[in-house]
């Protein structure tokens, strides 16, 4: 019988009511986007929380900003060179300075004052490295996987439960990722040569590997007891197995600083005394946006190689154990030893 509206109304037997549809939790493109707008909020918030890693290196750059500098190159004739083109300014002395011209910038005069706030601003970043990048990725995790998420107690509790390891782990990322750098701007600022270009695309496959690495080293840290060896080793190993989802979180890397630097254009364009409003946009985004994208990249082939497959076995042995008790299964550890 067709029921009244009212009756449909008011009744209480809600328990009728079909349920809905399961939610497709696989990690596909549209679920990315269905979790970005949902957790939008929580990311503006985790970038907050991340600005500790971006400050010192702000602090750095602004205080040496600040030194007055003096060109250095590495060719033998560009003192020469240099104080010819304080002399006369031509045509002719701009094109040999930049052919044989300056490569870095080094402090005109020791000031012990500005060396220590840098070296302050260094040291803090050295050592808080690992926890900063364990607290926001233990988070991240969260986020990608749909757990509830509360962002001050799960940062706190991932840097207590992962200190000692974290600590030495990002220490060496961070050498790693100084070592590259600044292997990359010495070959790029040396002369070109066979050997010399051979090296620099070397460092700069290297740096590329590693880019890629790092999208799994702190998953692996915070979810898995593993050495460092073995979380090195892991990372390396997900690159090649995820290189599809890790070229398409780098393509929306690009896309996102692309929308950024387009903003910047729009508003120069527009007026020069506006330009500082789109360079602050991206201080509140950017950082947790993009490691958003790179985890949501990389936690789908963890879980395909390393969980997935022991929970199958897991079910698989209290299928057995059920058989053998009678239908009383008995429970497992999680593969989530964190």
């Amino acid at each position: 019988m067709k029921k009244h509206w009212l009756y449909s109304l008011f009744h209480t037997r809600r328990d009728d009511l079909p349920d809905l549809e399961e939610e497709d939790t696989r990690p596909t493109l549209k679920r990315f986007f269905k979790l970005l707008g949902r957790k939008f909020w929580k990311l503006i918030s985790l970038n907050i929380m991340m600005w500790p890693m971006l400050a010192p290196i702000l602090l750095a750059a602004f205080f040496y900003i600040g030194i007055d500098k003096t060109p250095s190159g590495n060719s033998v004739i560009f003192p020469q060179l240099y104080g010819a083109y304080l002399i006369e300014q031509s045509t002719d002395t701009a094109f040999l300075l930049d052919l044989f011209g300056a490569q870095f910038l080094i402090p005109a005069y020791h000031s012990t004052g500005t060396y220590v706030a840098i070296g302050a601003c260094v040291l803090f970043l050295f050592v808080t490295f690992g926890w900063q990048n364990i607290g926001t990725t233990y988070i991240l995790r969260s986020l990608v996987r749909g757990d509830p998420v509360f962002l001050f107690s799960d940062y706190t509790y991932a840097v207590r439960r992962n200190w000692k390891q974290g600590l030495f782990l990002g220490m060496l990322d961070f050498v790693i990722l100084f070592l590259l750098g600044f292997d990359f701007m010495f070959f790029w600022g040396n002369p070109s040569s066979f050997w010399n270009d051979c090296m620099l695309f070397a460092i700069a496959g290297l740096g590329i590997l590693y880019f890629f690495m790092r999208f799994y080293i702190y998953l692996l840290q915070i979810t898995f007891q593993l050495s460092i060896r073995k979380i090195l080793k892991n990372a390396l190993i997900f690159t090649t197995l995820g290189v599809r989802r890790n070229l398409m979180a780098v393509l929306g890397i690009l896309l996102l600083s692309a929308i950024a630097i387009a903003f910047v254009a729009l508003f120069a364009s527009i007026s020069a005394s506006l330009i500082g409003i789109p360079l602050i946009f991206p201080v509140l985004y950017y950082q947790a946006f993009t490691a958003f994208m790179c985890a949501y990249a990389a936690w789908p082939i963890i879980d395909r190689y390393m969980i997935a497959p022991f929970q199958h076995g897991e079910e698989e042995e209290d299928e057995a154990d059920e058989a053998e008790n009678g239908g009383e299964g008995t429970a497992l550890p999680s593969p989530d030893a964190k």
